[in-house]
């Protein structure tokens, strides 16, 4: 189940109260998390119904139980939002890089539709109205996801119980169908789990298998590892992807895979510079 914001919130506070002031990647962070709290709470949690014989096909045929048309979308906050977290995405430029302002006016509500909101979701091109060259539409996407993380964490939250683990066992979230952008080894098995880039969903995966192109083939398969065997950069030279992974055996502290995203910058930085890129 997806971490709760407002333990994300703590523990930043914890960390500040401790240091002073936060790095300025941190602080950056936090100011999106306050913002997705409050909107989270709006959202509420959703009440999906799908009958368990729905449930079983759907796991059965690879499908995630919540698809585009399952999400109920709501377009003047998601637009609020969107205005809101741009904002602050300007404010850190140094960090970020630099952001039209055709993101950040309210022009840009035009932007923000079903269409594109789909466009983002299923990965798709943006519809002709969401008129910005493509050096800016990744930012966009990285917008648009933080604006509605809230609502596919609710999701998450509503139907991760419905979800075997044993029956599922793929690449891909079984909530939401969103790539994994991080991985643990768990305390009690060391079994393998994997973290949805977009909800926060949990799942069991195989130890010895890219989770992006499916090959088991460990003459391509290989991880590094840091000094004291906490985390752990799955690599693939198939499909050439990567995936941060933390061993929880090794942790000395609770441990919020959220803010472990943001601990680990350094790692992104290691892997692309090593010819690797995330898969998210």
């Amino acid at each position: 189940m997806p971490v709760r914001i407002d333990r994300i919130i703590k523990k930043l506070e914890e960390q500040k109260g401790k240091e002073g002031r936060l790095p300025q990647v941190l602080e950056f962070y936090q100011k999106l998390v306050h913002i997705q709290d409050r909107v989270g709470k709006r959202v509420g949690v959703p009440n999906p119904r799908f009958s368990d014989n729905e449930i079983s096909s759907r796991i059965a045929q690879g499908k995630p139980l919540v698809g585009f048309e399952d999400l109920v979308i709501d377009l003047p906050l998601l637009r609020k939002t969107f205005r809101e977290i741009a904002a602050i995405f300007a404010e850190y430029q140094e960090l970020i890089g630099p952001i039209p302002e055709q993101l950040t006016e309210p022009i840009a509500d035009q932007f923000i539709t079903q269409e594109s909101a789909k466009a983002w979701f299923e990965g798709t091109k943006l519809p002709d109205t969401v008129a910005i060259n493509n050096d800016n539409e990744t930012l966009f996407r990285e917008i648009i996801h933080a604006s509605l993380r809230p609502l596919m964490l609710s999701y998450s939250v509503a139907v991760i119980d419905m979800v075997k683990q044993e029956d599922w066992r793929r690449g891909y979230c079984p909530v939401c169908g969103g790539n994994p952008d991080f991985g643990f080894l768990d305390n009690e098995h060391r079994s393998r789990w994997l973290v949805c880039s977009r909800c926060d969903t949990e799942w069991l995966f195989q130890r010895l298998q890219c989770p992006y192109c499916g090959t088991t083939d460990q003459n391509v398969l290989a991880y590094f590892t840091d000094d004291e065997g906490l985390y752990r950069l799955y690599v693939c030279e198939q499909c050439k992807h990567y995936l941060k992974t933390i061993d929880l055996r090794q942790a000395k502290s609770e441990v919020l895979i959220p803010l472990e995203r943001m601990y680990t910058l350094d790692i992104d930085k290691q892997a692309r510079e090593l010819g690797y890129s995330p898969c998210n």
